[in-house]
């Protein structure tokens, strides 16, 4: 690992696989991200790792159009105030939609916090990781 120029610890992929799925397990939530000819656009969304890959479950609509067969960005994070440290995980990679998911995808997916969720899936291949860890300044 190495310290870049802000001080923060680069984290290797392997770490970053792990955050990943510590942040799946832990939260459920992260924020995915596309660019569209107007302007980025980034949602909060519930999240789980299937297979090395990320799973959202999406409902028919402009995001799920949107992403399909696009490169997306997806990132999590996690800050612990009491210990004073903090970690921020980035996913880039192609977004597939799966129509009609498996009982398999289905279960492991988290329920979104949307009350109409929908029933598609969409799959984030991670082909890009990247991370950092770093230490907050805690309140006195």
């Amino acid at each position: 690992m190495w310290i870049d120029a802000k001080g923060s610890t680069v984290l290797p992929t392997p770490e970053c696989r792990r955050l990943l799925a510590t942040g799946a397990r832990d939260v459920g939530v992260g924020r995915l991200g596309l660019a569209t000819e107007q302007a980025p656009v980034i949602i909060p969304v519930n999240f789980t790792i299937l297979e090395r890959q990320i799973l959202v479950r999406v409902g028919k609509g402009f995001f799920s159009e949107a992403a399909a067969g696009r490169l997306v960005a997806f990132e999590v994070d996690h800050v612990d105030p009491v210990a004073g440290i903090a970690w921020s995980v980035l996913a880039r990679g192609l977004a597939t939609l799966i129509e009609s998911p498996t009982e398999i995808e289905l279960a492991v997916a988290p329920y979104p916090f949307v009350p109409e969720p929908g029933d598609m899936m969409l799959v984030v291949r991670p082909d890009v990781l990247t991370g950092r860890r770093f230490e907050t300044h805690r309140a006195l």
